[in-house]
């Protein structure tokens, strides 16, 4: 009897583990609905843009993007209402140098790299949302480079 009693506990035990487990993986449903992400290369770095078909406001905020490495928070465009744009500085091509450092103010270092929670390829992107008060990962595909 207490046997089956211990054997219960265990299974109880592991399907309450393995339910938490999975609130933190990937989601399988997007957030919204998004038409094709693309990014595109100026001078300081890399442009990630995400154009949102639809999104409900009011339970989901998009909030950071991982890609090519690193991390950067979502923006929404001030032109275009459904576009998020991340920005990864890669450094400036127009840094100051000068043998006064109060002349070198303002030179942006390149961003410091930051390893996604989940292995992804170049051409995905991992993203941050909240829903409902609980951070949430998605995995974009299928992201091209335009110029």
């Amino acid at each position: 009897m207490t046997r089956i009693l211990f054997f219960m506990t265990g299974i109880f035990t592991l399907i309450m583990f393995s339910s938490c487990m999975s609130n933190k993986g990937l989601q399988d449903r997007a957030p919204a609905q998004f038409n094709e992400v693309y990014y595109t290369y100026d001078s300081n770095g890399i442009e990630l843009n995400i154009p949102v078909r639809s999104i409900q406001n009011e339970r989901i905020s998009l909030d950071a993007v991982y890609f090519h490495g690193m991390k950067s928070n979502l923006e929404k465009s001030e032109s275009q209402p459904n576009l998020y744009v991340a920005n990864f500085r890669m450094g400036s091509k127009d840094m100051v140098m000068h043998e006064d450092p109060k002349e070198e103010y303002g030179n942006q270092p390149p961003q410091m790299p930051e390893e996604s929670p989940f292995s992804i390829d170049k051409d995905e992107a991992i993203l941050v949302f909240t829903q409902d008060d609980k951070i949430k990962y998605y995995k974009l595909t299928g992201i091209v480079e335009k110029e």
